[in-house]
């Protein structure tokens, strides 16, 4: 499930999410959500900004899975990093608002990619490297979400978890944990596990500089040590002290004041300004 990193080219089809414009009203209002309407997941993966959390924590442990290899194998990851950890990302947010006809037509075709990549490979990507990617995702949603609105409560942990619960499982992953509260046991395992800092996590990093600038990879770094779990802090010397902790109160009252499009603006590459917005779906 290294998702959109491993597409040559992308996927040629209908982004995710949207509503093909043949349907009649009566099909569309027939089409079941794969992600219930006033579900927390929604208000979570619908606002730029949690978004841009989920991206940045995932930058840094992406980069120091043990499978990383995997995503230098097709090329695309090393030459546009910034680019294909986003799609990545997109792919996610497109399921969580698909019906669920298109969620699934949609995690098919992620499924059908990398077995392709296996197949010119030459054998199998690990199915913990596949529930790694999962795992990021629901770690990543719950820690930003949090970090920019509020605690959530055990329920919407559970909702969280269950979405992507049924997201691997249509991708074939064995051995997923049946709810979140055991997720976490299996969650710290791959943590110990499965990450290493190595020559791709360097080379990684020193991309995400080249391609954001030095001023933007300080920000990057500093948002990463407010979403990162600490075994990601130590194996990339990150101290407990970010920047941004200070900064972080201040944005969400530019967010209430309808200002915080001039941080988004000093924060985001001008190449991804537009592409984060348009995640907005929520006032």
């Amino acid at each position: 499930m290294f998702w959109a990193l491993m597409a040559h080219g992308g996927i040629k089809q209908r982004i995710p999410g949207t509503i093909d414009p043949y349907l009649s009203c009566r099909q569309i209002l027939l089409m079941q959500s794969f992600v219930e309407t006033k579900s927390i997941v929604r208000k979570i993966w619908g606002k730029s900004d949690t978004v841009l959390f989920i991206f940045a924590g995932a930058a840094a442990e992406f980069a120091l899975n043990k499978a990383v290899d995997w995503l230098y194998y097709t090329g695309k990851l090393p030459s546009d990093p910034l680019g294909r950890l986003f799609s990545t990302v997109r792919y996610a947010r497109g399921i969580v608002f698909s019906s669920t006809d298109i969620a699934h037509k949609t995690i098919d075709s992620i499924k059908q990619i990398h077995q392709t990549v296996e197949q010119n490979r030459g054998y199998s990507i690990p199915d913990w490297a596949y529930r790694d990617v999962l795992f990021m995702l629901i770690h990543y949603s719950i820690a930003s979400y949090e970090l920019l609105e509020r605690r959530l409560s055990n329920e919407e942990k559970e909702e969280v978890y269950n979405v992507f619960f049924r997201l691997g499982s249509r991708m074939g992953l064995k051995d997923l944990p049946v709810n979140y509260i055991e997720w976490l046991p299996s969650r710290q395992f791959h943590l110990m596990n499965d990450l290493k800092k190595t020559e791709f996590t360097i080379d990684l990093f020193r991309q995400y500089k080249k391609h954001l600038g030095a001023m933007r990879f300080k920000v990057l770094i500093e948002g990463q040590k407010l979403v990162v779990p600490d075994r990601v802090k130590n194996l990339l010397d990150f101290n407990d002290f970010s920047l941004l902790t200070p900064v972080v109160p201040v944005y969400k009252i530019s967010r209430l004041m309808k200002m915080d499009w001039l941080l988004k603006n000093i924060i985001l590459p001008s190449d991804y300004k537009d592409q984060f917005n348009e995640l907005d779906v929520e006032s």
